[in-house]
Protein backbone atom coordinates (compact mmCIF):
# COMPACT_ATOMS: atom_id res chain seq x y z
CA UNK A 1 0.00 0.00 0.00
CA UNK A 2 0.87 3.62 -1.27
CA UNK A 3 -0.01 6.63 1.09
CA UNK A 4 0.70 10.06 -0.12
CA UNK A 5 -0.47 12.97 1.20
CA UNK A 6 -3.36 15.00 0.16
CA UNK A 7 -3.90 18.67 -0.76
CA UNK A 8 -4.94 21.13 1.47
CA UNK A 9 -8.27 22.24 0.72
CA UNK A 10 -8.29 25.98 1.29
CA UNK A 11 -12.12 26.46 0.94
CA UNK A 12 -13.18 24.20 3.73
CA UNK A 13 -9.26 24.64 5.58
CA UNK A 14 -10.04 20.89 6.51
CA UNK A 15 -6.37 19.49 7.11
CA UNK A 16 -4.72 17.28 4.49
CA UNK A 17 -6.34 13.73 4.53
CA UNK A 18 -4.30 10.98 3.42
CA UNK A 19 -4.54 9.16 0.46
CA UNK A 20 -4.02 5.05 0.04
CA UNK A 21 -3.16 3.62 -3.49
CA UNK A 22 -3.08 -0.08 -3.71
CA UNK A 23 0.02 -1.57 -5.09
CA UNK A 24 -0.82 -4.31 -7.53
CA UNK A 25 1.63 -6.74 -6.28
CA UNK A 26 5.12 -7.34 -5.52
CA UNK A 27 7.68 -8.39 -8.49
CA UNK A 28 10.93 -9.69 -8.73
CA UNK A 29 12.83 -8.76 -11.66
CA UNK A 30 16.09 -10.45 -13.25
CA UNK A 31 17.84 -7.25 -13.04
CA UNK A 32 21.65 -6.93 -14.96
CA UNK A 33 21.90 -3.40 -14.32
CA UNK A 34 22.00 -2.28 -18.03
CA UNK A 35 19.89 0.33 -19.71
CA UNK A 36 16.86 -2.39 -20.65
CA UNK A 37 16.07 -3.92 -17.37
CA UNK A 38 16.91 -0.35 -15.62
CA UNK A 39 13.90 1.03 -17.19
CA UNK A 40 11.99 -1.75 -16.63
CA UNK A 41 12.75 -1.29 -13.22
CA UNK A 42 11.06 1.85 -13.27
CA UNK A 43 8.34 1.20 -15.78
CA UNK A 44 7.10 -1.20 -13.52
CA UNK A 45 7.48 1.16 -10.31
CA UNK A 46 5.18 3.50 -12.72
CA UNK A 47 2.53 0.59 -13.42
CA UNK A 48 1.94 0.21 -9.47
CA UNK A 49 3.79 -2.41 -8.78
CA UNK A 50 6.46 -3.03 -5.81
CA UNK A 51 10.01 -4.28 -7.36
CA UNK A 52 12.65 -6.80 -6.30
CA UNK A 53 15.50 -6.74 -7.93
CA UNK A 54 17.56 -9.75 -8.34
CA UNK A 55 21.31 -10.33 -9.90
CA UNK A 56 23.00 -13.62 -10.02
CA UNK A 57 26.50 -14.08 -10.10
CA UNK A 58 27.21 -16.62 -12.70
CA UNK A 59 31.08 -15.43 -13.67
CA UNK A 60 30.29 -12.63 -15.80
CA UNK A 61 32.61 -9.39 -15.12
CA UNK A 62 30.08 -7.61 -13.59
CA UNK A 63 30.59 -4.03 -10.98
CA UNK A 64 27.78 -6.05 -8.05
CA UNK A 65 28.06 -2.90 -5.80
CA UNK A 66 27.30 -0.63 -8.63
CA UNK A 67 24.31 -2.33 -9.98
CA UNK A 68 23.21 -2.78 -6.50
CA UNK A 69 23.29 1.31 -5.65
CA UNK A 70 21.87 1.85 -8.79
CA UNK A 71 18.65 -0.45 -8.26
CA UNK A 72 18.48 1.04 -4.78
CA UNK A 73 18.65 4.28 -6.58
CA UNK A 74 15.54 3.90 -8.84
CA UNK A 75 13.49 2.80 -6.09
CA UNK A 76 13.79 -1.02 -5.95
CA UNK A 77 12.30 -2.12 -2.46
CA UNK A 78 14.86 -4.72 -1.89
CA UNK A 79 17.96 -6.02 -4.01
CA UNK A 80 19.48 -9.41 -3.87
CA UNK A 81 22.69 -10.07 -5.50
CA UNK A 82 23.31 -14.03 -5.48
CA UNK A 83 27.15 -15.29 -5.99
CA UNK A 84 25.32 -18.75 -7.52
CA UNK A 85 28.98 -19.66 -9.56
CA UNK A 86 29.43 -23.05 -7.40
CA UNK A 87 26.40 -24.96 -7.60
CA UNK A 88 26.14 -23.35 -11.35
CA UNK A 89 29.39 -25.50 -12.23
CA UNK A 90 28.31 -28.50 -9.84
CA UNK A 91 24.46 -28.85 -10.50
CA UNK A 92 24.44 -27.67 -14.24
CA UNK A 93 27.14 -27.85 -16.03
CA UNK A 94 29.08 -30.79 -14.74
CA UNK A 95 25.55 -32.94 -15.96
CA UNK A 96 25.79 -31.12 -19.01
CA UNK A 97 29.35 -32.32 -19.31
CA UNK A 98 28.29 -36.16 -18.32
CA UNK A 99 25.85 -35.78 -21.21
CA UNK A 100 28.04 -34.66 -23.93
CA UNK A 101 25.22 -32.17 -24.32
CA UNK A 102 26.05 -30.48 -27.96
CA UNK A 103 23.25 -28.74 -29.37
CA UNK A 104 23.21 -29.53 -33.70
CA UNK A 105 26.45 -31.12 -33.49
CA UNK A 106 28.36 -27.69 -32.32
CA UNK A 107 27.37 -25.43 -29.62
CA UNK A 108 28.01 -26.21 -26.16
CA UNK A 109 24.55 -24.55 -24.50
CA UNK A 110 26.38 -22.04 -22.25
CA UNK A 111 23.64 -19.87 -22.09
CA UNK A 112 21.09 -22.42 -22.26
CA UNK A 113 22.82 -23.94 -19.01
CA UNK A 114 22.70 -20.80 -16.95
CA UNK A 115 18.90 -20.18 -17.33
CA UNK A 116 17.41 -22.86 -15.26
CA UNK A 117 20.36 -21.88 -12.84
CA UNK A 118 19.40 -18.47 -12.68
CA UNK A 119 15.02 -18.47 -12.93
CA UNK A 120 15.51 -21.06 -9.81
CA UNK A 121 16.96 -18.98 -7.65
CA UNK A 122 14.41 -15.95 -8.86
CA UNK A 123 11.37 -18.11 -8.16
CA UNK A 124 13.20 -19.24 -4.58
CA UNK A 125 13.09 -15.26 -3.87
CA UNK A 126 10.34 -15.15 -5.12
CA UNK A 127 8.09 -17.09 -3.04
CA UNK A 128 10.36 -15.99 0.24
CA UNK A 129 9.35 -12.50 -0.28
CA UNK A 130 5.41 -13.44 -0.78
CA UNK A 131 6.04 -11.66 -4.55
CA UNK A 132 3.36 -12.79 -7.02
CA UNK A 133 4.55 -12.05 -9.85
CA UNK A 134 8.31 -12.19 -11.37
CA UNK A 135 10.13 -10.49 -14.87
CA UNK A 136 12.51 -10.34 -17.20
CA UNK A 137 14.45 -8.94 -19.99
CA UNK A 138 13.89 -11.15 -22.74
CA UNK A 139 13.13 -9.95 -25.82
CA UNK A 140 9.87 -11.65 -27.95
CA UNK A 141 12.04 -13.32 -30.68
CA UNK A 142 14.92 -15.24 -28.24
CA UNK A 143 14.79 -18.53 -26.65
CA UNK A 144 15.45 -16.86 -22.80
CA UNK A 145 12.20 -15.97 -22.75
CA UNK A 146 11.12 -19.31 -22.92
CA UNK A 147 13.52 -20.94 -20.44
CA UNK A 148 12.85 -18.92 -18.04
CA UNK A 149 8.91 -18.71 -18.03
CA UNK A 150 9.10 -22.58 -18.00
CA UNK A 151 11.50 -22.80 -14.71
CA UNK A 152 9.09 -20.77 -13.31
CA UNK A 153 6.27 -22.30 -14.37
CA UNK A 154 7.27 -25.52 -13.11
CA UNK A 155 9.02 -24.50 -9.68
CA UNK A 156 6.18 -21.73 -9.07
CA UNK A 157 2.59 -22.73 -11.08
CA UNK A 158 1.01 -19.87 -9.13
CA UNK A 159 3.41 -17.51 -10.38
CA UNK A 160 2.33 -14.55 -13.09
CA UNK A 161 4.90 -13.49 -15.11
CA UNK A 162 4.94 -9.97 -16.88
CA UNK A 163 7.22 -9.86 -19.69
CA UNK A 164 7.46 -6.40 -21.08
CA UNK A 165 9.00 -7.02 -24.61
CA UNK A 166 5.84 -8.77 -25.44
CA UNK A 167 3.39 -6.04 -23.85
CA UNK A 168 1.91 -3.82 -26.59
CA UNK A 169 1.51 -0.64 -24.10
CA UNK A 170 5.56 -1.27 -23.30
CA UNK A 171 7.48 -2.58 -26.66
CA UNK A 172 5.47 0.48 -28.44
CA UNK A 173 6.30 2.82 -26.34
CA UNK A 174 10.00 1.69 -26.59
CA UNK A 175 10.82 0.56 -30.36
CA UNK A 176 14.67 1.05 -30.23
CA UNK A 177 17.13 2.20 -28.33
CA UNK A 178 16.87 5.87 -28.23
CA UNK A 179 13.51 5.51 -26.66
CA UNK A 180 15.05 3.74 -23.59
CA UNK A 181 17.53 6.71 -23.53
CA UNK A 182 15.40 9.47 -23.38
CA UNK A 183 13.28 7.93 -21.11
CA UNK A 184 16.23 7.16 -18.41
CA UNK A 185 17.10 10.48 -19.37
CA UNK A 186 13.87 11.76 -18.33
CA UNK A 187 13.64 9.67 -15.24
CA UNK A 188 17.13 10.38 -13.68
CA UNK A 189 18.51 6.23 -14.68
CA UNK A 190 22.34 6.82 -15.26
CA UNK A 191 22.75 5.99 -19.13
CA UNK A 192 25.78 4.21 -20.44
CA UNK A 193 28.97 6.41 -20.94
CA UNK A 194 30.66 4.24 -22.74
CA UNK A 195 29.65 3.61 -26.59
CA UNK A 196 27.38 0.36 -27.19
CA UNK A 197 29.05 -2.42 -28.84
CA UNK A 198 27.19 -3.09 -32.19
CA UNK A 199 25.94 -6.76 -31.01
CA UNK A 200 24.43 -8.30 -28.02
CA UNK A 201 26.67 -10.29 -25.50
CA UNK A 202 26.02 -12.36 -22.90
CA UNK A 203 28.78 -13.39 -20.32
CA UNK A 204 28.64 -16.62 -17.76
CA UNK A 205 31.04 -19.11 -16.21
CA UNK A 206 30.62 -21.10 -19.40
CA UNK A 207 31.17 -19.11 -22.10
CA UNK A 208 30.58 -15.85 -23.84
CA UNK A 209 28.01 -15.73 -27.07
CA UNK A 210 27.51 -12.68 -29.18
CA UNK A 211 24.61 -11.96 -31.72
CA UNK A 212 22.47 -9.33 -33.07
CA UNK A 213 23.37 -5.48 -34.99
CA UNK A 214 26.02 -6.56 -37.52
CA UNK A 215 26.41 -9.81 -37.04
CA UNK A 216 22.84 -10.35 -38.23
CA UNK A 217 24.10 -10.28 -41.66
CA UNK A 218 25.54 -14.28 -41.79
CA UNK A 219 27.99 -13.77 -44.23
CA UNK A 220 29.55 -10.99 -42.23
CA UNK A 221 32.63 -12.19 -40.78
CA UNK A 222 33.25 -11.66 -36.79
CA UNK A 223 35.17 -8.33 -35.96
CA UNK A 224 38.92 -8.82 -34.73
CA UNK A 225 37.91 -7.09 -31.49
CA UNK A 226 34.75 -9.30 -30.44
CA UNK A 227 36.32 -11.93 -28.16
CA UNK A 228 36.83 -11.35 -24.91
CA UNK A 229 37.03 -14.71 -23.23
CA UNK A 230 39.89 -15.97 -25.59
CA UNK A 231 43.17 -14.88 -27.28
CA UNK A 232 42.86 -15.51 -31.15
CA UNK A 233 45.07 -18.60 -31.98
CA UNK A 234 47.33 -16.95 -34.10
CA UNK A 235 48.16 -14.46 -31.12
CA UNK A 236 48.22 -17.82 -28.75
CA UNK A 237 52.04 -19.41 -27.21
CA UNK A 238 53.73 -21.27 -29.69
CA UNK A 239 54.45 -23.64 -27.09
CA UNK A 240 51.37 -26.12 -26.02
CA UNK A 241 49.99 -26.71 -22.17
CA UNK A 242 49.50 -29.78 -21.03
CA UNK A 243 46.61 -30.58 -18.72
CA UNK A 244 45.82 -34.13 -17.08
CA UNK A 245 42.32 -34.23 -15.96
CA UNK A 246 41.13 -36.65 -13.51
CA UNK A 247 37.33 -37.79 -14.26
CA UNK A 248 35.19 -39.97 -11.57
CA UNK A 249 31.47 -40.75 -12.45
CA UNK A 250 31.96 -38.57 -15.76
CA UNK A 251 32.56 -35.43 -13.52
CA UNK A 252 35.82 -33.69 -13.35
CA UNK A 253 37.66 -34.14 -9.91
CA UNK A 254 41.23 -32.68 -10.33
CA UNK A 255 42.61 -30.84 -13.08
CA UNK A 256 46.74 -30.55 -13.15
CA UNK A 257 49.18 -28.83 -14.99
CA UNK A 258 51.68 -31.29 -15.96
CA UNK A 259 54.68 -29.45 -16.42
CA UNK A 260 54.37 -26.61 -13.75
CA UNK A 261 52.58 -29.43 -11.28
CA UNK A 262 49.70 -26.64 -10.52
CA UNK A 263 46.86 -28.48 -9.34
CA UNK A 264 42.75 -27.67 -8.74
CA UNK A 265 40.19 -29.78 -6.82
CA UNK A 266 37.07 -28.32 -6.52
CA UNK A 267 34.09 -27.85 -9.44
CA UNK A 268 35.09 -24.19 -9.15
CA UNK A 269 38.31 -24.17 -9.47
CA UNK A 270 38.98 -27.11 -12.16
CA UNK A 271 36.40 -25.08 -14.27
CA UNK A 272 37.78 -21.48 -14.28
CA UNK A 273 41.15 -22.98 -14.51
CA UNK A 274 40.60 -24.81 -17.61
CA UNK A 275 38.77 -21.42 -18.48
CA UNK A 276 42.43 -19.57 -18.18
CA UNK A 277 44.51 -22.55 -20.09
CA UNK A 278 41.47 -22.33 -22.91
CA UNK A 279 41.38 -18.90 -23.44
CA UNK A 280 44.97 -18.94 -23.00
CA UNK A 281 45.32 -20.89 -26.30
CA UNK A 282 42.34 -19.47 -28.08
CA UNK A 283 40.33 -22.90 -27.61
CA UNK A 284 36.12 -23.15 -28.05
CA UNK A 285 35.32 -20.59 -30.66
CA UNK A 286 32.19 -21.38 -33.21
CA UNK A 287 30.34 -19.42 -35.42
CA UNK A 288 27.01 -20.89 -36.30
CA UNK A 289 23.78 -20.67 -37.65
CA UNK A 290 21.23 -22.40 -35.42
CA UNK A 291 17.45 -23.38 -35.19
CA UNK A 292 15.71 -21.49 -32.23
CA UNK A 293 12.80 -23.32 -30.38
CA UNK A 294 10.46 -20.31 -31.38
CA UNK A 295 10.95 -21.44 -35.60
CA UNK A 296 13.76 -19.46 -36.68
CA UNK A 297 17.46 -19.25 -37.47
CA UNK A 298 19.69 -17.30 -35.75
CA UNK A 299 23.57 -16.46 -35.86
CA UNK A 300 25.44 -16.89 -32.56
CA UNK A 301 29.47 -16.72 -32.30
CA UNK A 302 30.44 -18.70 -29.22
CA UNK A 303 33.74 -19.23 -27.07
CA UNK A 304 33.66 -21.78 -24.57
CA UNK A 305 37.16 -22.33 -23.81
CA UNK A 306 36.50 -24.99 -20.37
CA UNK A 307 33.84 -26.44 -22.10
CA UNK A 308 35.45 -27.38 -24.85
CA UNK A 309 38.26 -28.84 -23.20
CA UNK A 310 36.24 -30.88 -21.03
CA UNK A 311 33.94 -31.99 -23.90
CA UNK A 312 37.37 -34.07 -25.36
CA UNK A 313 37.98 -35.33 -22.28
CA UNK A 314 35.44 -36.50 -21.13
CA UNK A 315 34.16 -38.18 -24.55
CA UNK A 316 37.53 -39.90 -24.37
CA UNK A 317 37.01 -40.89 -20.99
CA UNK A 318 33.80 -42.60 -21.54
CA UNK A 319 34.55 -44.44 -24.75
CA UNK A 320 37.67 -45.81 -22.91
CA UNK A 321 35.18 -47.12 -20.05
CA UNK A 322 31.57 -47.78 -21.40
CA UNK A 323 30.12 -50.46 -23.07
CA UNK A 324 29.37 -50.19 -26.40
CA UNK A 325 25.70 -50.71 -26.31
CA UNK A 326 25.28 -48.63 -23.36
CA UNK A 327 27.42 -45.70 -24.87
CA UNK A 328 24.94 -46.06 -27.95
CA UNK A 329 21.89 -45.56 -26.03
CA UNK A 330 23.90 -43.13 -23.89
CA UNK A 331 24.98 -40.81 -27.01
CA UNK A 332 20.76 -40.69 -28.31
CA UNK A 333 19.64 -39.30 -24.64
CA UNK A 334 22.81 -36.84 -25.08
CA UNK A 335 20.97 -35.50 -28.40
CA UNK A 336 17.71 -35.74 -26.70
CA UNK A 337 18.76 -34.25 -22.92
CA UNK A 338 20.62 -31.14 -25.46
CA UNK A 339 17.54 -30.25 -27.33
CA UNK A 340 15.50 -30.03 -23.85
CA UNK A 341 18.02 -27.74 -22.58
CA UNK A 342 18.18 -25.84 -25.52
CA UNK A 343 14.36 -25.77 -25.55
CA UNK A 344 13.83 -24.55 -21.66
CA UNK A 345 12.74 -27.66 -20.24
CA UNK A 346 15.67 -28.67 -17.89
CA UNK A 347 12.77 -29.07 -14.97
CA UNK A 348 10.52 -31.03 -17.02
CA UNK A 349 9.70 -34.83 -15.29
CA UNK A 350 11.18 -36.04 -19.26
CA UNK A 351 14.34 -34.35 -18.23
CA UNK A 352 14.79 -35.32 -15.09
CA UNK A 353 14.04 -38.65 -16.34
CA UNK A 354 17.01 -38.49 -18.84
CA UNK A 355 19.74 -36.78 -16.53
CA UNK A 356 18.94 -39.92 -13.96
CA UNK A 357 19.57 -42.60 -16.85
CA UNK A 358 22.63 -40.46 -18.10
CA UNK A 359 24.08 -40.00 -14.87
CA UNK A 360 23.39 -43.83 -14.37
CA UNK A 361 25.30 -44.45 -17.73
CA UNK A 362 28.44 -42.84 -16.39
CA UNK A 363 29.19 -45.04 -12.86
CA UNK A 364 32.03 -46.67 -14.62
CA UNK A 365 33.40 -43.47 -16.26
CA UNK A 366 36.31 -42.72 -14.28
CA UNK A 367 40.38 -42.46 -14.71
CA UNK A 368 42.86 -39.62 -16.29
CA UNK A 369 43.10 -38.11 -19.38
CA UNK A 370 46.14 -36.02 -20.71
CA UNK A 371 45.85 -33.37 -23.44
CA UNK A 372 47.57 -30.37 -25.07
CA UNK A 373 45.65 -27.49 -25.70
CA UNK A 374 47.71 -25.31 -28.45
CA UNK A 375 46.52 -22.56 -30.82
CA UNK A 376 42.71 -23.15 -30.65
CA UNK A 377 42.81 -27.17 -30.92
CA UNK A 378 42.64 -29.90 -27.99
CA UNK A 379 44.66 -32.84 -28.44
CA UNK A 380 44.21 -35.65 -26.78
CA UNK A 381 47.49 -37.52 -25.28
CA UNK A 382 46.62 -40.98 -23.50
CA UNK A 383 44.92 -42.10 -20.99
CA UNK A 384 44.45 -44.44 -18.12
CA UNK A 385 41.95 -46.02 -16.00
CA UNK A 386 41.03 -48.52 -13.26
CA UNK A 387 37.90 -49.38 -15.33
CA UNK A 388 38.89 -49.72 -18.46
CA UNK A 389 37.46 -51.69 -20.74
CA UNK A 390 40.64 -51.95 -23.32
CA UNK A 391 42.38 -55.21 -23.34
CA UNK A 392 46.25 -54.61 -24.52
CA UNK A 393 46.52 -58.50 -24.73
CA UNK A 394 43.72 -58.85 -26.77
CA UNK A 395 45.32 -56.07 -29.26
CA UNK A 396 48.84 -57.56 -29.82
Amino acid sequence: ILYFPCIFCPQTQQPPLTCIIMSKGTVVLAYSGGLDTSCILVWLKEEGYDVITYLANIGQVEDFDAAKKKAESLGAKKVFIEDLRAEFVEEFIWPSVQASAIYEDRYLLGTSVARPCIARRQIQIARQEGAQYVSHGATGKGNDQIRFELTCYALYPEVQIIAPWRIPEFYNRFVGRKDLMEYAEKNGIPVPVTPKAPWSMDANLMHISYESGILENPKSHAPAGLYLMTKSPEDAPNSPDVLEIEFKKGVPIKVTHVKEGKSKDTPLDIFSYLNEMGGRHGVGRIDIVENRFIGMKSRGIYETPGGTILYHAHLDIETFTMDREVRRIKQGLGVKFAEMLYNGFWYSPECEFVRHCIDKSQERVEGKVQLSVFKGQVYILGRESPKSLYNEDLVR
